[in-house]
């Protein structure tokens, strides 16, 4: 089967064409109609899951011999609501309702993505979790009413609260190591529990508290001293109870849901079966070598060998760096890295929150497509199937990225005339 290079040049035409109407537009429009433009990708949402099923999910709206994305376009959506929406509440004085519509913002879109289900895109939409952290949105608000549900518990601030992303992260972090040490060594059991593993985890965790402590005991004040040492004491027994209840849950999975999570943590190997696409994908990068084989000269990842599935989508990265080698691979990778220093150097130098909000979220969202995309052709991460932006065939992909590129043009472009 030919790739149909047609197709995909009218699809870059077409982006192009967008993103003449995007500079033809004046910027504000965008901000006065982000609601509705988020609400339209909403509706698409809706109507996509009574849609037929096409490899297993409801994610394509069909128009004859093409199709569209709905959840490609809802990023673009909720890159500007969150950020007209951010942009006009104060992160001074933020409470429990700004912590709440600026999640809902993000989780809607989520949840109807996940009914199709599209675990790739819900990955993605992750990212604008880093844009409410750049931007200060503490939890403090709603944990603090939480807290003070309860009589005699009164706080002020929380550092959970203020620090909710990357503790966040770190949990996600615990959760993962707690699983791949409880592989890498053996002696006594008890059921569902892998004592020498979790031997392991806690050791670890009680040296990094160890070294956090060291540090905040660095503080001059006894009171602060004596504070950092209770901190460092329950984040030791909660990090412990963690990684004893994902031991727990996990050896209480059925057999095919561990085999899953193995694969991804890399816990075992199945070459020929389920993880196919991705060890088919390394093999393609490797054979490249230094230099690669030249144009067209792919033979493991081209389309018509078909070693390496969806080689034009998901795995576009693996015929480029068969054809291209190791030096062709470094340049590419440069690229990106450069255009996303760029789009960076767009963000910090907005005097208006509203661009800069809106930046970062387009940057994050790049990042996010470029640095997992890349991950699973070199076995990095786990294939949850997203494009390489602006290399992968697709229209739907295309278009949403060439919109949110060019309507961050268009706003750098007014932002001497924004200062709010």
């Amino acid at each position: 089967m030919a790739m149909p290079y047609g197709k995909q040049v009218m699809w870059i035409g077409v982006s192009l064409f967008l993103g003449l109407l995007v500079f033809l537009i004046d910027s504000s429009i965008y901000r006065k109609f982000a609601l509705p433009i988020y609400g339209v990708t909403l509706a698409l949402l809706v109507i996509v899951l009574f849609m037929p099923a096409i490899n297993g999910a409801h994610a394509w709206l069909g128009f004859g011999g093409f199709g569209i994305q709905p959840a490609e376009f809802a990023k673009i959506g909720t890159a500007l609501l969150l950020s007209s929406y951010l942009s006009t509440v104060s992160m001074h004085l933020q409470t429990m309702k700004t912590v709440l519509i600026s999640n809902t913002i993000i989780l809607v879109p989520v949840v109807l993505i996940m009914l199709q289900p599209d675990a790739g895109t819900v990955v993605v939409f992750t990212s604008f979790l880093f844009v409410l952290y750049r931007e200060g949105l503490s939890y403090d608000p709603l944990i603090l009413k939480i807290t003070n549900a309860f009589p005699g518990i009164r706080f002020k601030q929380t550092w959970l609260g203020t620090h909710f992303i990357p503790i966040m992260f770190y949990v996600v972090f615990l959760c993962i190591v707690t699983l791949l040490i409880s592989k890498t060594t053996f002696g006594l059991f008890i059921p569902g529990l892998h004592i020498p593993g979790l031997v392991g985890v806690i050791i670890a965790i009680g040296a990094l508290g160890g070294i956090v402590y060291w540090l905040l005991s660095r503080m001059s004040s006894k009171r602060e001293k004596k504070r950092a040492f209770i901190v460092v004491i329950i984040g030791f027994l909660l990090s412990t109870f963690m990684s004893l209840s994902v031991s727990f849950l996990f050896n209480g999975l059925a057999p095919h849901q561990k085999s899953r999570i193995e694969l991804v943590l890399g816990m075992v190997e199945d070459k020929d079966g389920e993880d196919y696409n991705r060890f088919r994908a390394m093999a393609a990068v490797g054979s490249g070598g230094f230099a690669g084989k030249g144009y067209k000269g792919a033979s493991l990842s081209s389309v018509r060998a078909n070693h390496v599935p969806e080689s034009e989508t998901d795995f576009i990265f693996s015929p480029f760096a068969e054809e291209w080698g190791f030096i062709g691979s470094v340049i590419l990778i440069a690229v990106y890295l450069f255009m996303l220093f760029r789009i960076l150097l767009i963000a910090e130098r907005q005097r208006n929150r509203y661009y800069r909000i809106y930046a970062y979220s387009v940057g994050m969202i790049l990042f996010y497509h470029f640095a997992i995309n890349i991950g699973m052709n070199i076995g990095f991460v786990p294939v949850i199937g997203i494009p390489l932006p602006f290399f992968s065939y697709g229209g739907s992909s295309m278009m949403s990225f060439s919109i949110l590129l060019f309507v961050l043009l268009k706003l750098d472009s007014q932002r001497r005339d924004m200062l709010y």
